[in-house]
């Protein structure tokens, strides 16, 4: 009975650590039925897009107010190179494998990692919008003398630090300019992404100038309680980190990249090194901060209707950035059988995925990109090791572990210093994942499961399902295949 019940754990295990052949993943991603219509400038504009206008709009204030003071501006610098370290690995893990990452390479990882990208998309689409929504009432508000109603223009809920609880806002039931915003940004991304990337390039042009850059005295204020000092300094950076999902999302364009292996580098490295030297200091803990601290000074009307417009066309960018990466993690997903098929299915004219552009969820923001920066790290790491003749269209400088290991581990400290609550609700989250992987990923894996794929199914999603057996799911088969060798001499330098 004994040997029986260690037979099926082993039967399990097995199959949640099932790795999906390279050479599957490649000629996936070279067969893709998107259409590849983005340039190297339109990836570049995805990320900056998506980094530009989140921390100078909407969480500028909230970090200034309550951790680091003025000093925000070193927070943005300390969240930028431990991102910049990040961007690294993840340009060779993209130019190794121009397809979304997460579907590399072992079963069970795969979902973990797709789990947290939901969780960093949605939530910061969710996010964003509500900023959005804040600066838009104000645009009217200072330009047309028009207030908006709290009944329809605020959320009934909020969420309390100190007491660490929900609590219901009276009087506030519903925020129709964010569900507006939502709707609107989900019909560009359906029509096609080229359309998506006119509209978000046109946001960041008309947006950009608008970004105010201001000093404050005293730069660093002392400790007080949790905030201010070094420790302020350091949670600063860490609710910041938010701002740097944009290069990350560079990587979920890969399948409509003209040329993915040469161009995604670019875009990760290019988008993150334009918006870490824009350095951008705003204050107050506010929705809309910027405007907010002007209504202060008298005769500044004018700027703040300039800022709002920029705002509004700073935030849009993101949320489209933002809505776009989301229904291709879930494509992706489907397409291994990780999530219902349903979502891996194209609009039959546009070639977009179309099913999960509904909505967002609600309040988490920068520990699912951290977990996801610790991760890739490793995986850096990992193939080094595993696939170590494999072509790579862009190396990590200095060799497998000057960069990777700071990468991972500064992430990590960020992830320890966001403190214990948003810690519990990510691993809350993660439990909820694991519930749904068992439910269903596990049942319906395409690794794992073939026979529950029909000759439609693998035609319509691509070909190349591994038989199952137990050699193949402990992975002794992994081969590396010298079609994708490149040498040294060869690999293009960034």
């Amino acid at each position: 009975m004994a040997e029986v019940q260690a037979t099926g754990w082993r039967h399990i295990w097995n199959r949640m650590t099932a790795r999906k052949p390279i050479e599957q993943i490649l000629r996936e991603g070279q067969r893709t039925q998107m259409n590849r219509t983005l340039s190297r400038l339109d990836l570049i504009a995805i990320g900056i897009g998506a980094i530009i206008g989140t921390g100078i709009f909407v969480l500028t204030g909230i970090a200034a107010a309550e951790d680091a003071g003025p000093a925000i501006i070193v927070s943005f610098i300390i969240a930028g190179f431990a991102s910049g370290l990040s961007a690294f690995s993840y340009s060779e893990l993209a130019s190794m494998v121009p397809i979304l990452w997460l579907g590399v390479h072992i079963h069970f990882l795969a979902w973990i990692v797709g789990w947290d990208l939901i969780l960093e998309y949605l939530v910061g689409a969710a996010t964003v919008a509500v900023g959005w929504s804040a600066y838009v009432q104000m645009l009217f508000r200072d330009a047309f003398g028009v207030t908006s109603k709290p009944a329809i223009t605020g959320s009934p809920l909020t969420w309390d630090n100190k007491e660490l609880t929900f609590k219901v806002v009276e009087g506030k039931y519903i925020d129709i300019p964010a569900i507006c915003i939502i709707l609107f940004v989900s019909t560009v991304l359906v029509i096609g992404i080229k359309q998506s990337s006119w509209v978000n390039k046109l946001f960041i042009f008309g947006g950009i100038k608008y970004i105010d850059r201001s000093n404050y005295k005293p730069f660093l204020p002392p400790r007080d309680g949790n905030s201010f000092g070094a420790k302020g300094l350091f949670k600063g950076a860490q609710r910041v980190f938010f701002a740097y999902i944009g290069f990350d999302a560079v990587s979920t364009a890969a399948q409509e990249a003209k040329d993915p292996q040469k161009d995604l580098p670019w875009g990760i490295c290019a988008s993150l090194a334009v918006c870490t030297a824009s350095v951008h200091l705003d204050l107050k803990g506010q929705a809309a901060p910027i405007s907010f601290a002007l209504e202060a000074h008298p005769n500044t009307k004018w700027l703040r209707i300039l800022i709002d417009i920029g705002a509004v066309a700073g935030l849009t960018s993101v949320i489209l950035i933002m809505l776009m990466s989301q229904p291709r993690i879930f494509f992706t997903m489907a397409r291994d059988g990780l999530f219902p098929r349903i979502f891996g299915r194209l609009h039959p004219k546009f070639k977009t995925p179309y099913v999960p552009t509904i909505g967002v969820w609600h309040y988490m923001t920068s520990v699912g990109t951290l977990l996801a920066f610790i991760l890739v790290n490793i995986g850096v790491i990992v193939m080094r090791y595993t696939h170590p003749h494999m072509g790579r269209g862009f190396i990590v400088p200095f060799g497998p572990f000057v960069i990777p290991i700071p990468g991972a581990a500064i992430a990590l400290v960020l992830l320890v210093l966001s403190g214990g609550p948003t810690i519990y609700r990510l691993f809350i989250w993660l439990g909820i994942g694991l519930i749904v992987y068992i439910a269903f990923g596990y049942r319906w894996s395409r690794v794992g499961n073939p026979d529950k794929w029909s000759p439609e199914d693998i035609a319509y999603f691509g070909d190349g399902t591994m038989a199952f057996d137990e050699e193949s799911l402990s992975g002794h088969n992994d081969k590396v295949f010298d079609e994708h060798h490149l040498s040294q001499e060869q690999v293009p330098r960034f």
